[in-house]
């Protein structure tokens, strides 16, 4: 026996048959639990689509229509010819199936802005014991480089989201980080165009330095409350541009 045969048969044994009428997004989401289970290798071959089938007891549509999704969601490639492979490990994979899991849920803009303000604020609580002398400065120089920008809002969101990231990585927590990556990529059309003024983006610049003052003196309360703050103004603007 092959190992691209070994492999699939692994597969098919570990899937189970779904009640009948599933819809695609709970062959998905069957799938997903698999792939992200870390029992599968990276690069693994996927059983075909008929295999698949049989196995969960579904239409080969459904399945065809579920690997599609997770296609475009980068849990799996296609290489004509060749097949369906597993595309990185499961840490690797954590945020597109959080991605996917937030779309399928169907979740309002509003809550994933309350998401976003809750995980934030726990990651500038942690950053606060966690954060290097070298994170400090590089957080700081985004600090300034908003206060500095004047009206190139465009250079101004840039540098707001680069401390957003950042900071999240001060944290210390990958996971943490990945989520919050999920989250404002979903916000992402509205983060692009949420500074319409330069008033606003001195506003943000402020709130920003507050929170880089609680990291600089390591007191995690004044960092959390500092998010919080800043997340009531950032928020009420998202919402204010989604319609939500």
């Amino acid at each position: 026996m092959s190992q691209d045969t070994a492999s699939s048969a692994r597969i098919v044994d570990a899937l189970g048959a779904l009640p009948g009428g599933t819809p695609v997004s709970e062959v998905a989401r069957r799938l997903l639990d698999l792939f992200t289970g870390g029992s599968i290798e990276p690069g693994t071959r996927l059983p075909s689509e008929r295999q698949l089938a049989a196995s969960l007891e579904v239409g080969r549509s459904a399945v065809r229509e579920a690997l599609a999704a997770l296609e475009i969601l980068g849990i799996v490639t296609v290489r004509p010819g060749s097949g369906t492979f597993l595309r990185g490990d499961a840490s690797e994979l954590l945020p597109q199936t959080l991605r996917w899991g937030l779309l399928i849920g169907e979740r309002s803009t509003g809550e994933l802005i309350e998401l976003r303000s809750g995980l934030e604020i726990y990651a500038a609580r942690l950053a606060a014991g966690r954060v290097s002398d070298e994170q400090r400065g590089v957080l700081r120089g985004y600090v300034d480089a908003m206060s500095g920008a004047g009206d190139d809002l465009e250079a101004a969101v840039r540098a707001d989201l680069a401390f957003h990231d950042d900071l999240a990585a001060a944290a210390g927590n990958a996971s943490l980080h990945d989520m919050l990556h999920v989250v404002r990529s979903l916000l992402q059309v509205y983060a692009d165009r949420m500074v319409h003024t330069q008033e606003e983006a001195l506003l943000a610049a402020e709130e920003h330095r507050a929170v880089a003052d609680a990291l600089d003196a390591a007191d995690a309360d004044a960092a959390a409350s500092a998010m919080a703050v800043h997340m009531v103004t950032a928020g009420a603007r998202l919402a204010r541009i989604s319609g939500s």
